[in-house]
């Protein structure tokens, strides 16, 4: 088939999320991006990139208004400009509209399955894993004590969660707004990838 196909990733902290859609990238041999799309946002958008990093799903996201300033200088004025959260979302979600409309891609995270809701070619799936694999996971890929590792766990679930909640109007992680929600803990991350992956190919019409 000629048709693009998007795969969209909802993910809890230290379930392996960001793993799975890598492999499934090359599985399916599908375009993969997390963090990439603030790269790609600062260089569309010609904003720097801390805009976008200060306003991403992970960053204490404010549900009160902009949260960037900045100012810039030409030869005979002083220009202050404001960009608010709503503007910052509204780019990035410009990049993965194109994106997924020039090929099939794999979305982490940042309300894509909301913001691509109407593309008919979508997955949308939401990993999550018990908290005892989520723990050792993150205290492992950061170097925390446990304890420090859950609190952190905690913290950022928090903030997705309100960043997914406040821009889509919809409950993070419940399971009516996905295709899909698979415990990583059960199957192990490669046999989870294997289960979405035949999933993939029988709702694409994939070979």
């Amino acid at each position: 088939m000629n048709a693009n196909h998007v795969i969209t990733i909802g993910r809890q902290l230290g379930s392996g999320g960001r793993e799975i859609g890598q492999k499934l990238s090359e599985l399916l041999r599908f375009s993969f991006y997390d963090k990439e799309l603030i790269c790609i946002a600062s260089r569309e958008s010609g904003l720097n990139e801390k805009y976008f990093e200060k306003a991403d799903e992970k960053k204490r996201f404010s549900l009160f208004g902009g949260i960037s300033g900045f100012r810039g200088l030409d030869a005979t004025h002083t220009m202050n400009y404001y960009l608010t959260d709503e503007t910052l979302f509204k780019i990035q979600s410009d990049v993965i509209r194109k994106l997924a409309a020039q090929k099939s891609c794999i979305f982490v995270g940042r309300c894509a399955d909301y913001v691509l809701k109407d593309n008919p070619g979508i997955l949308s799936l939401f990993i999550t894993a018990n908290i005892d694999d989520r723990i050792k996971r993150v205290a492992a890929l950061q170097n925390l004590p446990e304890n420090k590792a859950r609190t952190h766990i905690e913290r950022t679930d928090r903030e997705r969660a309100r960043y997914y909640n406040y821009f889509s109007g919809r409950d993070w992680g419940a399971a009516e707004h996905y295709h899909l929600c698979i415990n990583s803990s059960v199957l192990g991350i490669d046999e989870t990838v294997e289960v979405i992956g035949r999933l993939a190919q029988k709702r694409f019409g994939l070979r």
